[in-house]
């Protein structure tokens, strides 16, 4: 299916920016966009030198190196005609928070702008730039999202995850009470305020047990890891997935936080 617009690429060429946690806790996620990206009709490239967004540092204050890993990922990935990351943290990060380094530089500013301009989280680049409908997977269960914070206040990103699930065969959607509420994740915040932050993800775990449901999703993996090792510490029994696993079918190991 190709994307709408004044130029129609004949498959559009994505540079799949995999995230450090999936690369080394969730493969199974990276797996699982490649999958639904080529489904959908793009050619997809994993660049091997692609690292961390800088986001860590960029939290920490530390411009220096975060302007360091930015030039990087840029060169790595400005060749492609899109940048999808199955991430709204990480796709935030590249899309809003680089520009912002660069502003005012006169050798890089234009450059990250283009880049910018190009990168997309994976649910919403499936569904706004390729209009992606041929969902033809089944999952038999209710399952409710979480709207982690990056994704929705810095991307929008809310009816497309749920749009796309709609099309799942089998699948209940019920939503919590409150979905928009932060996991207490916010990366580097839950190790500098572990106490606050593990008062946060009781609160969601709350509501998760609350709709009674088989499993909770969400699009960020971070957010996942923080309410699966929540839910697990409390007993309960709540499957926790990338709504991309979903998606492309892909559940046939373990949920997130049941090891290997």
């Amino acid at each position: 299916m190709q994307p709408k617009g004044d130029t129609l690429l004949t498959q559009p060429h994505v540079g799949l920016f995999v995230t450090c946690l999936v690369d080394l806790f969730r493969p199974n996620i990276g797996f699982s966009a490649v999958e639904l990206l080529e489904k959908a009709g793009c050619q997809v490239t994993v660049p091997p030198a692609q690292t961390c967004c800088g986001q860590p540092a960029y939290n920490s204050g530390d411009r220096a190196n975060t302007r360091a890993i930015a030039e990087q990922v840029i060169e790595a990935f400005e060749k492609f005609d899109y940048v999808v990351a199955p991430s709204g943290s990480c796709a935030a990060m590249l899309k809003k928070h680089y520009p912002e380094l660069f502003a005012g530089d006169a050798q890089w500013e234009e450059r990250t702008t283009n880049f910018a301009a190009k990168v997309f989280e994976l649910v919403s680049f499936l569904s706004d730039v390729m209009f992606f409908q041929e969902i033809d997977v089944t999952f038999q269960g209710r399952v409710t999202y979480h709207d982690s914070c990056s994704g929705l206040r810095e991307l929008g990103i809310a009816r497309q995850p749920r749009k796309l699930l709609q099309q799942v065969e089998g699948l209940e959607l019920k939503e919590m009470e409150n979905p928009d509420v932060c996991c207490g994740f916010g990366g580097t915040f839950c190790v500098k305020y572990s106490d606050i932050s593990n008062a946060i993800v009781e609160k969601k775990t709350a509501t998760i047990e609350a709709a009674e449901v088989d499993m909770l999703l969400a699009g960020d993996l971070g957010c996942l890891m923080n309410m699966a090792g929540k839910l697990q510490r409390e007993g309960k029994t709540t499957k926790v997935r990338h709504v991309a696993e979903v998606l492309a079918g892909r559940l046939d190991g373990p949920a997130i936080g049941e090891g290997k």
